[in-house]
């Protein structure tokens, strides 16, 4: 059996390497900028938004995951969640809580401090994200780009 590599033409590459240099140097941007004014890091700042993100969830009243759901949501591994709740609760932004069910399981419950930090950080970073990402886009890209990105991510959670 022959397969064939089908390589990206000009154009696919072109758009490629932009998109990898886009998501390379936002990041990098988004990183600067919430240590410069909050002293969070980007992974700090991700882990705050997943905890808070339980209080939207419907009959949710608390800012509390397994150490795993985090994991799963931030799609990192086991290690780096752990490292990095360590370096949090350090800094009193989180707190690990085991888990009664679970001798080995572990919640990561968020502080005072962690809601004061990313309450915080949420609008300076919300609006460079508005000035670096969106500004110039119409409402057509936008829902573009979101189907896009929804049809990629489909593919992605399928393998």
């Amino acid at each position: 059996m022959s397969t064939t590599t089908r390589w990206l033409d000009a154009e696919e590459q072109q758009a490629w390497r932009a998109w990898v240099d886009l998501n390379s140097q936002l990041s990098a941007r988004l990183n600067r900028e919430l240590q410069a004014a909050n002293g969070l890091s980007i992974a700090d700042y991700e882990i705050l938004v997943a905890l808070t993100d339980q209080l939207t969830d419907e009959g949710v009243d608390d800012c509390s995951l397994r150490m795993f759901e985090l994991g799963e949501r931030l799609q990192w591994e086991k290690s780096r969640v752990s490292k990095q709740i360590t370096r949090m609760e350090a800094r009193g932004l989180v707190v690990r809580r085991h888990c009664a069910d679970d001798r080995r399981g572990a919640f990561v419950d968020l502080t005072e401090q962690g809601m004061a930090a990313i309450a915080a950080a949420a609008p300076g970073h919300v609006e460079l994200v508005r000035e670096l990402f969106f500004d110039g886009m119409d409402r057509e890209q936008v829902a573009a780009l979101t189907t896009y990105a929804t049809t990629v991510l489909a593919r992605l959670t399928t393998d």
